[in-house]
């Protein structure tokens, strides 16, 4: 029942895309070609309109789907939503583009800018309205489907709960089943529980539902066997829930591979579309970056240069993705003998720095060369801070999960610095804020990390 409404509800968001990309490529075609811009070298064919009109109506909503723009996403706010629909339509701009030039020997570049503009605009505004439409329908409880939950403990809980806070799906629990008499009468998050799990065919007799959950601990799976052997001469939708999320560490989730459906422990959050949109982004930051911060680097080149002896630049080696390790770039603020007697951790005061690194670190000055860093792929704008080899060894015996800020590359700036996090502050609580930053990262995140890091987001008392 659940992949039906979501079927139907995306064939729905299809139909609207392309009657919404067709009309934003007429009226592109009517601004460019029938509006004041002179046109110099005459209409396009109609044959060459037409297999342009064909390769965006493939192009964008291929790209609308890599970027699960069909996909039911409660959690994603009108803001969000408008965010993937703007990386989408440039991604698939460029690919449009692509494939143009291979394909033809001219196009208007004005008017697929227009439509560019149009499509993000128009499927924009129609995916706006198809939310506020559906949210209204199932806030009025129409067209509820019923559901029968077997588990009452702690993952038949998680199932209501997700149940109640999606009720654009429009689902309601009519009752659970347990293997324990006592809960037998009693309520469940709210939910009547109506009887024991072996008296399922009698529940499902004296309530009729639309479909069965599943959701019985890896401890009681016996109970499971003949559970589905009676389920089985039912024609109720019959769905499982694996009692394995609570060995999810990172980004885990279900996979199908080869038509085999396959759990997922523990995953990589930026790869494919997601890794690729965002080394754009950090390219594009990144020269913007240097070319504005140029007559700052070379302040702080001289400034280096005349307050003491030895070279401009520092490469310190740092670990980044998937524990390779890198030479990370920084303006040199301690003495060059600084790490004579071993590796330390710099600190509050620290004598080893030069008369100028005071400033540069509490401003955060000596980070600049590292967009040289992005530029080279070493690293990213935002991520988890990279830390020195030598001492992660250390980390990874004293805390838990803290190799998994090696699922990503190393940044600038991350979730954990922005929010003071910075010097001899708690590691476990900087893993803590890494490991929300990868769980919850979007390019929309990134740009909120940057914007208050430019907004002072660097300017930490534990800067030093």
């Amino acid at each position: 029942m659940f992949n039906r409404f979501q079927r139907f509800y995306t064939s729905i968001k299809v139909a609207a895309d392309v009657v919404m990309l067709t009309l934003a490529f007429a009226l592109a075609y009517v601004s460019r070609f029938e509006g004041p811009i002179p046109v110099y070298y005459g209409l396009p064919a109609v044959q060459e309109t037409l297999l342009s009109l064909a390769t965006v109506l493939i192009v964008f909503p291929v790209t609308y789907r890599q970027a699960r723009l069909y996909a039911t996403n409660r959690a994603r706010t009108h803001i969000g939503e408008v965010f993937e629909v703007f990386k989408a339509t440039i991604m698939a701009t460029l690919i449009v583009v692509a494939l143009t030039y291979f394909t033809r020997e001219r196009y208007s570049r004005l008017m697929l800018a227009f439509f560019a503009t149009y499509s993000f605009v128009g499927v924009s505004a129609v995916r706006l309205v198809l939310r506020a439409v559906l949210n209204e329908v199932r806030r009025r409880g129409f067209n509820l489907k019923s559901i029968l939950v077997i588990g009452a403990g702690d993952l038949g809980q998680r199932v209501i709960e997700t149940v109640e806070g999606h009720k654009e799906l429009g689902f309601r629990v009519a009752g659970v089943l347990t293997l324990r008499p006592e809960k037998v009468g009693q309520q469940v998050r709210g939910v009547p529980v109506l009887g024991l799990v072996k008296d399922v065919d009698a529940v499902l007799d004296a309530h009729p539902v639309d479909q069965v959950i599943i959701a019985v601990p890896l401890e009681e799976q016996a109970a499971v066997k003949p559970l589905m052997e009676q389920l089985a001469l039912r024609t109720v939708d019959v769905k499982v829930v694996p009692d394995l999320y609570q060995y999810v560490t990172l980004y885990g989730g279900l996979e199908e591979f080869g038509g085999l459906p396959i759990i997922s422990l523990q995953g990589d959050p930026m790869s494919g579309w997601n890794m690729v949109a965002k080394r754009v982004f950090d390219i594009l930051f990144a020269l913007v970056a240097i070319a504005v911060s140029a007559p700052i680097m070379l302040a702080v080149a001289i400034a280096v240069k005349l307050t003491s002896r030895g070279p401009l630049l520092y490469a310190q080696e740092r670990m980044g993705l998937d524990g390779d390790t890198f030479h990370i770039l920084k303006f040199r603020t301690m003495r060059v003998d600084a790490e004579s007697s071993g590796a330390m951790m710099a600190s509050k005061d620290d004598p080893r720095r030069t008369p100028i690194g005071t400033f540069l670190r509490k401003y955060s000055l000596d980070e600049l060369p590292q967009f040289f860093n992005v530029l080279v792929g070493d690293m990213s704008l935002v991520g988890p801070r990279p830390e020195r080899p030598v001492f992660i060894e250390e980390f990874k015996k004293q805390i838990p999960r803290y190799h998994l800020r090696h699922k990503v590359k190393a940044g600038i700036t991350g979730w954990a610095q922005i929010n003071g996090l910075r010097g001899q502050t708690s590691i476990q609580k900087r893993i803590e804020y890494d490991l929300y930053y990868i769980e919850n990262w979007s390019l929309l995140m990134d740009l909120k990390i940057l914007i208050r890091t430019a907004l002072g987001g660097f300017l930490s008392k534990n800067a030093y």
